[in-house]
């Protein structure tokens, strides 16, 4: 049964099925031997997640009670696939919620025939991708969490023929946002990922359509990073696992748009304010662009032109073109948080154009999950939302760069603030968790040095700085049950110490040695640390005596959602 013919009677027209209930005020659907409505589900809460290496194996993926059959639909009918619905509140006033992160806006109306109608609509409209066990099951837990926001560069749909790839139909990972949620809501930060940056594109387990998995291979070395999604066989879980392996992050959900979005959100929102300091002319790049110095607003075609230009930028590179895609999102932002929640009308026009274009993974595959996950990003204030580019370099191994690797100084640092989730912006609830964070591993007894067995590994640190640690402990710290494992199976984004439960007496006695912050510390969920704790060393890691920090903030360009484009 499709999505328009859900709780539709044979051969009636849904809107003739509801009557006004006197009592209440609202509309019902009254359908033949229907069951008197249930009382309202308790949506589940995610458990957080401990610091460290995922225990036992992969996430669990099992299936969420609300998944995409079992969603209840507000004002809907009941029916064998469907969990119990939620009763409209007594009211004769529609509320709305709305939420945009990123480059999307979902807005959802509860209340009588026409939340229905809206509520099979937006349905219909999702679609979703099975990406096994990465991610998260859960909509959102108590802790950060992470929200890959891709922008898929197919050339699908009328009028763009002049963007984009020509040859593979699937796209490739073109503008990627990286969406940072505080564990309080207090602030995010949006990461943009330049698509011609170099990384290894890890291994990826994908599922196929009749329901087997297949292994697509990881890169040889190191490839672009647009690479991670659309080529072998790669789905969004791949550019997932690419991200968790070059940020040191767990990425929870993702969500993927093409460029007909860009379109059909600005128009829905009624246009989007930019300003520049010098006219923009494309005259070469086919996409009739032409904007005079200055205040402008635009939408459709128009603004997608304007996304996808470098001509006239400062050095015609996707770096340049990513500073104008965030002011765009910054300025889209405030108009979706400022003008359209006033007009219900704009808010199912954003709904129905972000829904339509947009492909997600199945742990939030619903407009009742995505309202959830709405719900938490909404209560961040535009003013603690960062944007900035993940630090990058000319490729040295190039002899004229075309592309870009990730700074070797600064964007470890960035990783490592947003690893133990420290705040961009100058929030006190957020500096006071660090260092509680810092206080809860590291306060405890301590074992003596003599009694601390660690391995130490070399994943990213200088040259010989395995052997050069070992040799520090045993000889000027008394660690004498060290060893040096040499280089790690792969590269990891900063320092970290895996030690069991029984073990913590150890870790923070290392911890002490080698001035090991908090965020370095990775215990696990198994007991029973017969064998030796795990030091890692990562791209943070200087030398022995020399501690590791997280850095309390960056040297990294960095914009607020809240500043204006347009000045005045």
């Amino acid at each position: 049964m499709d999505a328009q013919s859900r709780g539709r009677a044979e051969g009636a027209d849904p809107a003739d099925q509801w009557v006004l209930n006197p009592q209440t005020g609202d509309y019902e659907l009254r359908l033949e031997g229907a069951a008197p409505p249930p009382p309202p589900s308790v949506p589940r809460q995610r458990t957080p997640r401990a610091p460290g290496p995922r225990p036992g194996g992969p996430r669990d993926r099992s299936p969420d009670p609300r998944d995409r059959d079992g969603d209840p639909a507000p004002g809907g009918p009941q029916d064998t696939h469907r969990r119990k619905r939620k009763q409209p509140k007594r009211t004769g006033r529609r509320k709305a919620l709305t939420w945009t992160g990123g480059v999307m806006g979902l807005v959802l109306v509860g209340g009588s025939a026409f939340a229905y109608y809206w509520y099979d609509r937006l349905y219909g409209n999702i679609d979703t991708v099975d990406i096994g066990d990465v991610g998260s099951a859960a909509v959102l837990g108590d802790g950060p969490a992470n929200i890959l926001v891709i922008g898929n560069d197919v050339r699908t749909g009328k009028g763009n023929e002049a963007y984009g790839n020509r040859d593979n139909v699937t796209g490739h990972a073109d503008t990627t946002l990286l969406f940072h949620v505080a564990g309080d809501r207090s602030n995010a930060t949006v990461v943009s990922i330049p698509r011609d940056m170099m990384t290894e594109i890890p291994d990826c387990e994908t599922r196929q359509s009749d329901g087997s998995t297949k292994t697509i291979p990881g890169s040889q070395g190191t490839t672009r990073f647009n690479e991670s999604y659309g080529v072998g066989g790669r789905d969004p879980g791949c550019t997932m696992r690419t991200v968790e392996e070059l940020t040191g992050l767990d990425v929870d959900h993702f969500m993927m748009f093409d460029f007909n979005a860009v379109k059909t959100l600005s128009t829905a929102v009624g246009g989007v304010d930019v300003c520049l300091e010098k006219p923009l002319k494309d005259t070469d790049g086919g996409t009739n662009l032409d904007l005079p110095a200055g205040r402008s607003t635009i939408q459709g075609e128009e603004a997608l032109s304007f996304l996808r230009n470098r001509h006239g930028l400062k050095n015609e590179s996707d770096l340049d073109r990513i500073g104008m895609q965030q002011k765009f999102v910054a300025s889209m932002l405030r108009r979706l948080k400022e003008d359209t929640l006033s007009s219900p009308s704009k808010m199912l026009d954003v709904a129905d154009a972000a829904t339509k274009s947009l492909t997600v993974d199945k742990g939030i595959g619903s407009p009742t999950k995505l309202l959830t996950l709405a719900k938490e990003l909404g209560k961040i204030d535009l003013k603690n939302i960062t944007l900035m580019t993940l630090p990058v370099v000319d490729n040295p191994d190039e002899p004229t760069p075309v592309t870009v690797v990730p700074d070797p100084v600064k964007a470890p640092q960035v990783f490592s603030m947003l690893q133990d989730d420290v705040s961009f912006t100058e929030v006190k609830k957020q500096q006071k968790k660090a260092k509680d964070k810092q206080a809860a591993l590291l306060n405890g007894p301590r074992a003596e040095a003599s009694a601390v067995r660690v391995d130490v590994l070399n994943g990213g640190g200088p040259q010989g700085a395995a052997g050069e640690t070992v040799a520090w402990l045993q000889n000027g710290e008394g660690v004498s049950r060290s060893a040096n494992q040499g280089n790690a199976p792969a590269k990891v984004a900063r320092t970290q110490l895996v030690y069991a439960p029984d073990q913590a007496d150890q870790a923070r006695k290392l911890a002490d040695l080698m001035g090991l912050p908090a965020a370095a510390m990775k215990p696990t969920a198994e007991a029973g640390g017969d064998g030796p704790m795990t030091l890692t060393l990562g791209p943070d890691f200087k030398k022995a005596g020399v501690p590791v920090a997280t850095p309390k903030k960056v040297d990294v360009p960095q914009s607020r959602a809240d500043e204006k484009m347009c000045k005045g």
